[in-house]
């Protein structure tokens, strides 16, 4: 892996055959494969059962012995098996100057043995068409995940026209009035000027502020008309380091790839931002007219557990039922094509903006559709998708076009429902803080599994084992492990009990904490052991490092001397005696401690003395942003203000 997460092959072909993004996935995947033997070495002959467990290709009568509707959606080849003559065939015709029986499979023999492969399955017409540098796709065992893991994540490399109009569209509307963008929209969604907009970083930085506001400090976005390379390349870390604290998926999106306007990475990362944004306030605490869907506590609960495409789809059943319609509506794809749920959806809501003919009486699907789009025009909603898109079931489309219609009229009471387990609802406010906190930074870590709430998320213990097999590889037995969907109560305490035998064998303090109690949801608890987690996360990356410690254990002590002795050597006087230091709220010495990493990253002209509250709120939220530009971790930042 070289610089900035760039992964560099030296074969000519190779670097040819796949992108970076193809490159980083299957580095992953490799070191997974690897890692996963107890010798730690993957074998030529172990290639073709192990590409087989990635979906891909298969070897033998039986593949990998998935489902007829996995196989359909799965890896370039997963519909198809090479025989063992053929797989023979493959691994006689890859070029091994670089094998090493002794040290195992390098990834780079793994690299021309899966190009080799595709090769093969695309010849014999098994396989779909390769798109460009490698087309690598998404296995479709992961798509129970959370739609905002779903858009980054496929790394097809075609985008759809459609949702780059609906996108481009939202931009055009909503920073139309960017002092620094105006200039540059409306852009034209037939042509591919976004993704050239997007090179500069700075329009991306504004998508995620107006997602949720106050993200970056706009102070640290350089946002000249020439920019060169490396205040780009600030852009681009920024953005994605933003994009990562606001709840996106950008495991598989590198700063080069931003640079080069990857259409369908930044399309991917676009969809993203422009969800959380439509699904803001589809949540309990933004939206408390919700409760009007429960009728008792059991179902709050659950409620509150759901994520917010969910509760868009429970709140679309409710209103539906309200107009007799007789279907479920469970996804905005399939049950929704026929716009029959649309039709009833916008008569309940809206009956004033009704004409003639009604869309129910026509037969013809697209005139449906366009009825209905026709209707929400009426009632004001901004068009997020076409009658065709309708028609097609484009989920994300779909579910943005919802989202802008529950925004703008949600039909809900505005007398609250008043009912004594609401009063449930009103957590202390740190806690709050705390649980939004850790829920961005285990979904950060790019595990399979979208964290919505961590109180309810956890309990099963399934997420929290995938958040340490990630920080510490291998230390997981997942033959003990039980896979969600968990009925029994007592398989959940056994995935806890091993969470707590793990974070006792990483040195954590689990005083007074049982495998019972993350299952109960016992808040305290679980904050307590997430800190733990996190702060583990943070060494790791520090020790891996190795700074100043000719490969010793660092400790806390051993960070804050190396920080203060670098403000030191800058030349600044500012100093923190513990991390608990109340002088730390100013934000002084922080800033002198990133300004000592790279002098150039702190414009002063923009520093405040910290006296004041709103001083040291402005200091905060400027040295997170300049952190962010540097690639350093800001959970270190995030409470500053509140010390």
């Amino acid at each position: 892996m070289g610089l900035d997460g760039l992964v560099v092959v030296s074969d000519p072909y190779l670097q040819r055959r796949f992108s970076q993004a193809d490159l980083r996935v299957l580095q992953a995947q490799y070191a997974g494969l690897r890692d996963a033997l107890p010798s730690g070495r993957l074998r030529l002959r172990d290639l073709p059962a192990a590409l087989s467990g990635l979906g891909v290709g298969g070897a033998g009568k039986g593949g990998a012995g998935k489902g007829d509707a996995e196989k359909e959606n799965s890896a370039p080849g997963a519909g198809a098996q090479l025989t063992e003559e053929e797989w023979a065939s493959v691994l006689k015709a890859v070029p091994r100057a670089d094998d090493r029986p002794q040290q195992g499979v390098s990834f780079e023999l793994f690299l021309r043995v899966y190009a080799e492969m595709q090769l093969r399955l695309k010849g014999a017409g098994a396989g779909k068409k390769a798109g460009a540098g490698g087309g690598i796709t998404r296995s479709s065992s992961s798509s129970a995940a959370a739609f905002l893991t779903a858009a980054t994540t496929t790394l097809l490399h075609t985008i759809s026209e459609s949702e780059k109009a609906s996108y481009v569209g939202h931009i055009n509307a909503y920073l139309a009035e960017d002092p620094f963008l105006k200039n540059a929209l409306p852009i034209d969604p037939a042509t591919d000027h976004i993704f050239h907009l997007t090179k500069e970083g700075v329009l991306l930085c504004k998508l995620i502020n107006l997602a949720v506001p106050g993200t970056i400090d706009e102070r640290a976005i350089n946002t000249k008309k020439l920019l060169n390379l490396w205040e780009k390349n600030e852009n681009h870390t920024l953005c994605l380091n933003s994009a990562k604290a606001i709840g996106c998926t950008v495991v598989n999106i590198g700063t080069q790839d931003l640079a080069e306007g990857r259409p369908h990475l930044i399309l991917g990362l676009i969809s993203q931002i422009i969800k959380i944004q439509l699904l803001a306030d589809v949540n309990l605490k933004s939206t408390p007219q919700l409760v009007e869907l429960v009728e008792d506590s059991n179902e709050m609960e659950e409620l509150m557990s759901l994520s917010p495409e969910k509760i868009l789809l429970r709140w679309m059943n409710f209103q539906l039922k309200k107009g007799g319609f007789q279907r479920t509506v469970t996804n905005f794809s399939s049950d929704i094509k026929d716009s029959e749920a649309y039709a009833c959806l916008l008569n309940v809501l809206a009956p004033e903006c009704c004409t003639k003919p009604s869309p129910m009486s026509v037969k013809d699907l697209l005139h449906r559709a366009r009825l209905v789009l026709e209707h929400a025009d009426r009632m004001g909603c901004k068009r997020y998708l076409t009658p065709k898109d309708i028609v097609d079931g484009l989920p994300n489309l779909n579910l943005a076009f919802v989202a802008h219609i529950f925004q703008k009229r949600n039909g809900l009471s505005k007398q609250l429902k008043q009912v004594s387990f609401i009063d449930g609802l009103s957590d202390d406010a740190q806690v709050s803080r705390e649980e939004r906190s850790f829920r961005l930074w285990i979904n950060s870590l790019g595990i399979s599994t979208y964290i919505n709430n961590v109180f309810e998320d956890l309990r099963n213990g399934w997420v929290l084992l995938e958040v340490i097999d990630k920080i510490s590889p291998g230390s997981v037995n997942w033959k003990m492990a039980n896979r969600p969907p968990i009925k029994l109560p007592f398989r959940k305490v056994e995935n806890c009990n091993q969470v707590l035998k793990i974070g006792k064998e990483l040195k954590f303090s689990l005083v007074n904490i049982a495998g019972n109690d993350i299952v109960q949801g016992n808040k305290k608890l679980i904050l307590a052991f997430l800190w733990q987690l996190m702060r583990y996360n943070i060494l790791q990356l520090l020790r891996n490092l190795r700074f100043h410690s000719n490969g010793k254990q660092i400790t806390d002590n051993d960070i804050l001397i190396w920080a203060n002795k670098k403000v030191k050597d800058s030349g600044k006087r500012s100093q923190m005696d513990s991390f608990k230091d109340r002088s730390l709220s100013t934000g002084i010495f922080f800033l002198h401690l990133l300004g000592a990493v790279e002098p150039r990253v702190v414009n002063w002209s923009l520093v405040t003395k910290g006296e004041k509250d709103e001083e040291k709120q402005m200091n905060a939220s400027y040295i997170i942003s300049v952190a962010r530009n540097l690639v350093a971790p800001s959970s270190c930042y995030q409470k500053i203000y509140w010390r």
